[in-house]
């Protein structure tokens, strides 16, 4: 190659690179009505400007799609919304591929997506995605949560494959919208085009990976002036069936009924409301054997809590969970609870946000539970009385969220819950900062968190704060940080928090490649170095060494490595259960390794495998055990997974119960802990056939046994030592079976209305008496004595006002 050749090479790079760090710019033009079918024979189409030139996002970032694989998309508008034509070229169409999944679920297929910001702040993007297969996934996008794709909205798309690959034309409301009242509209703007079977994405407007805000390179959207928006007023009513059965309670049927409103109090801020909601088809929580201090913490699946919550989400003080949850009740030995409610009964929900044309976000959620009495009966003497289990509960989150320079926020949050009849009232305030240099290279982020409780005999107060300093941009990254939390510092009556009273310092340092090399894809190393420190006696309570592997070969199989190391002995101020934790158990040593294969679901059959070994510093204590789960795309249509977990604890040590020993008063009760062996298998099977991309069955059954057997019975010492006690002779022996079946029918026949079908059962074994055969604890569990059947049919239907008007 000649010097004049060089020289026209570095020309060309210099101009790529040069027009990749700019940002693109589409204007949109005004229509008149559209037709969502695929067929762009509008004359909008013929002359609208054209998005072109896509730039490889993954595996290799910066290179320009190949002719052969073009993307055009052009956008035009009217007063009801934006309407988005897509060409997504393939030279070989017959290769496309297509699964047909549930909303919000990519599967293998290709899929086209468009990333719009309305106020052009670079901080938050409303994502639309979808399929070759017709099917729709939305999510919001912050550079802090990523993608939440709890998040559904209300719009309309079509696709068709042709001749020259396939097409997708897609109309977004405003509802679907947040932008300013400005009468000249200017949004940031990405288009994203995912090519299935080389595992490749492409966006309009490059992303380069070695900056981590995506949302500050976006292109632009100009030329929407003048619009009229209508008003944004919708309705969902609903109404669902139930039909409850088990052996000891007759069959019953139980109709219910209620209403979700959505009000646009501006094309900025929006209302949502829920009259006598039902969450009764919600998934089932993956309950498991909870040997430990802290409760188990579970999903949410409810949609009002988990649709568009990204701004409640700040801090980390909300766990909606709390919202309705039954709380723990202690009873003496002799008593017990008539009907005990699974959950509390939800009034009511309404929860407002947005944000303004300067870049505030505003957020307000409210709930309100319903006071709930229980019986209490002494089994002595079979007396019972009535007591208050929840007062009614107001539940309340404030949420100020300031953007700026693009890249930068600061906030202030505020949880408040009200109890009546003169329970405990909290309130927790939080202000935080995520400050990101201009060109996105450094980050500063920091918390300072203030809990008030009032409860009698007497109020208490208590502080967390953070601060953390990072390099977030090129193949080499790094982070240090550290967090100081008070002894009273109290966020559960709406949040969740595990441990208090301590303080730590964790650094952090990352490689990864930023484009692929002959035999990765991707590949990433991380180190992590944490230690954590008791704040009253200076104790060490966590020093963990980390070395992680994460990859991808040229055939984007996965494999990644985990290896987890404690050097020394630590202190654990929370397993022994003490009043204030004043005390502690000595915990050893460990290494633990994780080995961990994905292969590329392009492939019809597929097996994943996941392993785990972890050596404790005691005689014969080790943990070990595996995930297989194979996978089978028999069609576009069916989809079959099933998952078999089983892990062992050999010679596991833990609290069982604290006791007096001789009934003494003034002697401290003993703290009894247990060696035990523990076993947990896991079965999980889920099946899908999609009839179309708007009806489908679902499957989804899961078994999960654990049991812990204890053979030396130990006493907690004031040095935090073990010794052996032979004087407590309870049985605290555990066997917990749980079994859950969901068989369901989803049909969206209109846009945001829903007929669901679902037939449940289940049942839950506790037990300290049990056999280790499989099959015998599996026939005990699933038999008409333990189960629970219940049938449900639900319909909601989308009323928009403006329909209505007409």
């Amino acid at each position: 190659m000649g010097k004049f050749s060089y020289f026209i090479l570095f020309f060309i790079s210099l101009i790529n690179v040069v027009s990749y760090s700019q940002k693109k710019i589409l204007k949109a033009v005004a229509s008149g009505d559209i037709t969502i079918d695929a067929k762009f024979d509008e004359p909008i189409w013929e002359y609208a400007p054209v998005a072109k030139d896509f730039v490889m996002f993954s595996p290799d970032n910066g290179k320009p799609i190949s002719e052969a694989k073009k993307t055009e998309v052009q956008i035009a508008y009217n007063d009801d919304g934006i309407y988005i034509a897509a060409k997504m070229y393939d030279d070989e169409p017959g290769k496309i591929r297509k699964e047909i999944t549930q909303r919000d679920i990519f599967g293998t297929a290709e899929h086209f997506g468009v990333f719009i910001n309305g106020f052009n702040d670079s901080q938050q993007d409303f994502r639309f995605f979808v399929s070759s297969a017709g099917v729709q996934m939305d999510c919001i996008f912050t550079n802090q949560n990523d993608q939440d794709f709890t998040w559904d909205a209300i719009w309309e798309s079509k696709v068709a494959l042709t001749d020259f690959g396939w097409v997708a034309e897609i109309k977004i409301p405003y509802a679907a919208l947040r932008f300013s009242k400005n009468k000249f509209q200017t949004w940031g703007v990405n288009f994203y085009r995912e090519i299935r079977r080389d595992r490749q994405d492409y966006t309009w407007n490059f992303i380069d990976t070695k900056i981590a805000n995506e949302s500050a390179q976006s292109g632009i959207l100009e030329g929407i002036d003048n619009i009229n928006t209508p008003t944004r007023l919708f309705f969902i009513p609903y109404s669902s069936f139930y039909l409850n059965a088990n052996k000891f309670e007759k069959t019953k049927g139980e109709l219910k009924g209620g209403l979700d409103i959505k009000y646009g109090i501006t094309d900025a801020f929006t209302l949502d409301a829920i009259l006598v909601p039902d969450f009764g088809q919600t998934k089932f929580d993956n309950v498991e054997l909870n040997l430990s201090a802290f409760e188990q913490q579970f999903s949410e699946n409810r949609p009002f809590f988990t649709e568009g919550t990204d701004l409640f989400s700040k801090g980390d003080l909300v766990y909606s969970r709390r919202i309705g949850q039954s709380p723990e009740v202690e009873l003496k030995d002799n008593e017990t609870i008539e009907e005990f409610p699974s959950s509390i009964k939800l009034l009511n929900a309404v929860k407002i946000s947005g944000r303004t044309k300067d870049g505030l976000g505003i957020g307000v959620l409210n709930a309100v539970t319903e006071k709930t009495n229980v019986t209490i009966v002494n089994t002595d003497d079979n007396t019972s009385r009535k007591e208050i289990l929840v007062p009614l509960t107001n539940y309340n989150v404030f949420v100020l969220d300031k953007r700026f320079r693009t890249n930068s926020s600061v906030s202030l949050i505020n949880t408040n819950v009200q109890r009546a009849d003169h329970f405990r009232d909290a309130n927790v305030t939080g202000l935080l900062f995520d400050l990101n240099t201009k060109a996105n290279t450094y980050n500063l982020q920091g918390e300072m968190k203030y809990s008030f409780i009032n409860q009698l005999p007497s109020d208490t107060k208590g502080f967390n704060s953070s601060l953390s300093i990072g390099e977030t941009s090129g193949n080499y990254r790094y982070r240090v940080s550290g967090r100081y939390i008070s002894k009273d510092f109290d966020i559960n009556d709406l949040g969740i928090i595990y441990q208090t009273h301590y303080h730590y310092l964790l650094g952090e340092a990352s490689y990864r490649i930023l484009n692929p090399t002959k035999t990765f894809n991707t590949f990433q190393l991380t180190h992590t170095l944490y230690s954590e420190f008791d704040n009253r006696t200076g104790r060490i309570q966590s020093a963990n060494i980390y070395f992680g592997l994460d990859s991808n070969n040229k055939k984007m199989d996965y494999f990644g490595v985990g290896i987890d190391i404690r050097p020394r002995k630590v202190y654990d101020f929370y397993e022994p259960r003490t009043f204030e934790e004043i005390r502690y158990v000595t915990l050893p040593e460990f290494a633990e390794t994780r080995l961990y294969y994905s292969p590329n679901y392009n492939r019809k059959f597929v097996v994943d495998l996941n392993s785990r070994l972890a050596f404790i510093n005691e005689k014969n204590r080790m943990n070990y055990g595996f995930t297989v789960s194979p996978r089978y795309r028999i069609s576009d249509k069916i989809l079959l997974v099933y998952k078999f977990i089983w892990l062992r604890q050999q010679n596991n040590t833990g609290y069982i119960a604290s006791f007096d020993e001789d009934s003494n008063p003034a002697t401290e009760n003993k703290i009894i802990f247990a060696r035990r062996n523990r076993n947990t298998f896991t079965n999980t099977f889920e099946g899908k056939y999609a009839l179309n991309n708007k009806m489908n069955f679902n499957l989804l059954v899961r078994h999960y046994w654990s049991y812990a057997k204890n053979h030396d019975i130990l006493q907690l010492e004031e040095n935090g030592d073990l010794t052996d006690n032979i004087t407590y002779t309870k049985n605290k022996d555990t066997d917990f079976n749980t079994w859950n079946f969901d068989l369901s029918y989803n049909w969206w026949f209109a846009p945001g209305s829903q007929i669901s079908v679902l037939y449940r059962n289940n049942a839950l074994i506790n037990t300290n008496t049990f056999t280790t055969d499989f099959n015998r604890n599996a026939k005990d569990l699933i038999n008409s004595d333990q189960l629970d059947h219940v049938f449900s049919i639900s319909f909601r239907y989308f009323i928009d006002y403006n329909s209505l008007k007409h």
